[in-house]
């Protein structure tokens, strides 16, 4: 028997029981997915220009901002940014400002305001949602260079840049972004507070302005030509492209009232509807009020509103992570996570089937609410739960996993590798013109490691293809394509350079690839040079910014269990490396892994601005991971 058997049981069985323990009455797990403060700040600027109350729930938002506030003054994303975050600090600064909780003599904000003049002020804000929220509240002025013409959503997708090119993350923001840039709207109340003392002097104008239309040249040629061949007059244009926008976001409600269920995009659809006249107690604005508030969750005791929340992605992970625990298709909590994840399987078209010769819906998304937006993660995820599903859901579980594998196969990439949310969304000429501050991971949605190595391992796994399959080949064909010379893979969606070669490695291993290949051997090689010397591994956030590995100088469980999980696909018989690690992760279970190694965000969504603390992480991965070693190696 394995001499790490005992330990490896009785941490499985510490965090196969906690999960049990949290599991709620219909069959899902509700974890909080956390962010920074930038959607509590939102929330609380949104709530007093609108003199909506809700004095309680400003209280806790604005309680949880101040308390993530670093001793410099400074806010930040994640704990290793010793140099703070601008665009997080002037949200931070500007909501406590307003929620009225905080006087602005408090030794905290007037560390926030040193922080921010000496960081340049308002005028060096990179966020463009920071940048659109000061303009819209009268904080600065609408930008001088000329914007994106709200044109551009009547190019047809023929051209060679239309609105439609655009990832749909990027779309849903830039749409009430059109409108609100069009009419330059603002919006502001007597209580508003003035943040001009912010409002360093500009640099060099003169130059700022150049540089800014220098970039945006290119693009705007491109859209002035696409605009001359639509046989419309000026106004005529204007006006139905304002038509075009508005219809665009309405179509796109969810129904808890979201904008595409983001508590983002759906603030900026609030304003965007009030600048084009819509009461403030119009019903879309009443239902998209409520459905924000429906997004606040609780985290370490304090209350915060979630950009969305992780419902559906949270139990599909966690009932697969039981069952290979252990836990049979037949146990209760299966039995109800089956149920309930059969359904939140997607029945309607979504901008997804725009690109697909015969689009069939069947995938799942991210979020309980849903509907329209299935992302490629989210259906492996539910599929992988959902293949041990008992005979008693008959012909129905038969038509959901054959719907969930056609939708999943049918995104795949001309290029062999998988998008995350929609098919062909992929132009590299976009993330050079768009005037846009990290264009290049907001403006398009193109194969990445995670997704295409998290894909193969479905499908070799559960679904019975292997290396032989020409899809499959194709895909397995990208991931080598597409390896790092040291040896890692970039993951889009997780901290970073661990999690996309994790995804890597395990895809290529359930598909059968050669063990001895030299993308493989590379592989490994390079995460046994980055094992930390207590046996774990971790990753810097910064990895995401610069584009290549940072250490974290520390471990985290989720980390670790990516980093040991490749590793056991890998090797037959156990290595020194994950004998070390596997000991770690367990004494991580067992003896409570606290501090700030176990709250470091982990999921990535944008970066250098938007890093996600998955509650659920600590939970599903050491458990599948341990399970993954115990079946191998164990006794």
């Amino acid at each position: 028997m394995n001499r790490n058997t005992g330990t490896v049981e009785a941490a499985m069985n510490r965090l196969a029981e906690g999960l049990l323990e949290r599991q709620s009455p219909d069959g899902s797990w509700r974890f909080c997915f956390e962010s920074g403060i930038m959607t509590d700040a939102y929330m609380i600027i949104i709530l007093r220009l609108l003199k909506l109350g809700d004095e309680r729930l400003i209280r806790r938002l604005a309680s949880r901002i101040l308390d993530k506030q670093r001793p410099g003054g400074s806010w930040t994303w994640y704990h290793d940014d010793d140099e703070g975050h601008l665009s997080a600090t002037v949200e931070a600064y500007y909501a406590l400002l307003y929620s009225g909780t905080v006087d602005q003599t408090d030794e905290a904000l007037q560390k926030a305001k040193r922080f921010i003049i000496a960081k340049g002020g308002l005028h060096n804000v990179s966020g463009l949602l920071t940048k659109v929220i000061l303009a819209v509240t009268g904080q600065v002025p609408w930008p001088r260079f000329r914007q994106i013409p709200i044109e551009m959503m009547l190019l047809p997708s023929s051209l060679p840049i239309s609105f439609h090119d655009l990832s749909s993350y990027a779309r849903v923001h830039l749409a009430p972004v059109l409108i609100l840039a069009d009419l330059k709207f603002v919006i502001r109340t007597e209580a508003t507070p003035d943040l001009s003392e912010l409002l360093t002097a500009d640099p060099d104008p003169a130059l700022r302005e150049h540089e800014q239309e220098s970039r945006w040249f290119p693009f705007a040629e491109q859209i002035k030509a696409g605009i001359q061949k639509l046989a419309l007059l000026p106004e005529e244009l204007h006006q139905q492209a304002l038509r075009r926008a508005e219809s665009y976001m309405l179509d796109r409600i969810e129904p808890n009232g979201t904008l595409y269920s983001y508590a983002s995009s759906t603030f900026l659809m609030i304003y965007a509807l009030l600048a084009l006249r819509y009461d403030a107690n119009h019903p879309v604005i009443r239902n998209a009020l409520q459905g924000l508030k429906s997004l606040a969750g609780e985290t370490d005791g304090q209350q915060h509103i979630q950009n969305s929340s992780s419902t559906v992605w949270d139990t599909a992970l966690i009932s697969h992570a039981l069952q290979a625990a252990g836990y049979s298709a037949e146990h209760p909590a299966i039995a109800r996570a089956d149920a309930y994840l059969l359904s939140r399987q997607h029945t309607k078209l979504g901008d997804w089937s725009l690109g697909l010769d015969h689009p069939l819906p069947g995938g799942w998304g991210f979020s309980d609410v849903n509907t329209i937006i299935p992302d490629v993660d989210d259906t492996t995820a539910a599929l992988r739960a959902l293949r041990a599903t008992p005979a008693r859901f008959g012909p129905q579980f038969r038509e959901a996993r054959d719907r969930g594998l056609h939708w999943v196969l049918s995104m795949q990439n001309r290029d062999g590798g998988w998008p995350a949310f929609e098919k062909g969304k992929d132009s590299a000429l976009l993330t050079r013109l768009l005037p846009v501050d990290g264009a290049e991971a907001a403006a398009i949605d193109p194969s990445s490691a995670d997704l295409t190595g998290r894909t193969l391992e479905y499908l070799g796994s559960e679904a019975g293809f292997d290396i032989a399959h020409p899809f499959v080949r194709r895909g397995a064909d990208w991931l080598i394509r597409h390896q790092k010379p040291d040896g890692s893979w970039y993951g889009r969606w997780g901290i970073c350079y661990i999690y996309g070669t994790w995804a890597a490695i395990t895809g290529l291993m359930a598909v059968r690839a050669p063990k001895q290949h030299v993308s493989v051997l590379k592989a490994v090689q390079w995460l046994d040079s980055i094992q930390n010397p207590d046996g774990g591994w971790g990753e810097s956030c910064r990895s995401d910014q610069v584009k290549a590995y940072v250490p974290l100088h520390a471990s985290t469980p989720s980390q670790t269990a990516w980093a040991l999980d490749a590793l056991v696909a890998v090797h037959q018989v156990p290595a020194d490396s994950i004998q070390k690690g596997i000991l770690t992760l367990s004494e991580m279970v067992l003896h409570g892994n606290a501090g700030w190694t176990a709250e470091y965000p982990t999921g990535a969504g944008l970066p250098g601005d938007f890093y996600t603390r998955y509650h659920s992480y600590n939970y599903i991965w050491p458990l599948l991971t341990l399970a993954n070693y115990k079946k191998k190696y164990g006794g």
